[in-house]
C-alpha cells in the first residue's frame, strides 16, 4: 500500500536561495536528526544544467548542485543508540531550477519512496501587515512498506509518526540554516 505525506514551508528568501539550499547534497545530512547521524557514503554526481539568471540580477546564491541522474548513498541510524547503520541509495530523478527537483529510493528502508521538494515565490504579510517576499516549499512524499501486513502494522504503530517528526525536525533546521546562505554579487549587477 502507497502512503502520503505532505508538508509545506514558507521562508522570508528569494526563490533561488531556498532551491540551492536544498539542491546542494552536502545539507542532507544537517537536516537530519542529530541521532541519525546521517552521512553521505557515496555519490556520483550528474550536473544539473544550466543555472537561470536569478530573479534579482545582482545576487546569485551558488553552491554545488545534484542535477537528475545524481546517485547518492547515505547511510543514517533508524532509531536513537542504534548499533547498526541502515544505507539508502538514492537517484535525482527530476531536476528544474527554481521549481522542483525529486528523488527515488533504489535500496533502503522502504518499498517505494519518492520525495518531491517544489518552491514558488509568495507574498506574506509581516506581524504589521506589509508584504514580505519568501518561498513556499512543499514537501510532497509517496512511499510504501516491507513485509506487506507486518509493514502496515510497524507503519501505523511507527514510521508515519516518525517521518512526520523528522519532516518537523527538517522545517526547524532549515530555518535555522537559511539564514546562514550569504549571496554574492554576480557578473550581472550593476555597481553604483
Amino acid at each position: 500500500m502507497l502512503h502520503k505525506f505532505e508538508a509545506e514551508q514558507w521562508l522570508p528568501f528569494p526563490v533561488e536561495a531556498v532551491f540551492a539550499f536544498f539542491a546542494n547534497p552536502e545539507n542532507l545530512p544537517r537536516l537530519m536528526p542529530a541521532w541519525q547521524k546521517a552521512r553521505i557514503e557515496e555519490a556520483s554526481f550528474a550536473p544539473p544544467p544550466p543555472r537561470p539568471v536569478p530573479s534579482d540580477a545582482a545576487l546569485s546564491f551558488p553552491s554545488i548542485a545534484a542535477g537528475a541522474g545524481t546517485k547518492m548513498t547515505i547511510s543514517f541510524r533508524p532509531f536513537p543508540f542504534s548499533p547498526f547503520r541502515v544505507p539508502w541509495d538514492a537517484e535525482i530523478t527530476e531536476f528544474e531550477w527554481n521549481d522542483h527537483f525529486c528523488d527515488v529510493q533504489h535500496r533502503g528502508p522502504f518499498a517505494y519512496w519518492k520525495h518531491c521538494h517544489t518552491v514558488r515565490p509568495e507574498t506574506r504579510p509581516n506581524p504589521q501587515g506589509e508584504p514580505i517576499d519568501g518561498t513556499l516549499l512543499r514537501d510532497a512524499l509517496e512511499y510504501g512498506m516491507h513485509l506487506g501486513p507486518l509493514g502496515e502494522l510497524g507503519h501505523t504503530l511507527f514510521a508515519r509518526h516518525q517521518i512526520a517528526s523528522i519532516f518537523a525536525y527538517r522545517q526547524k533546521r532549515t530555518a535555522a540554516l537559511l539564514p546562514l546562505m550569504r549571496p554574492v554579487r554576480s557578473l550581472f549587477s550593476t555597481i553604483y
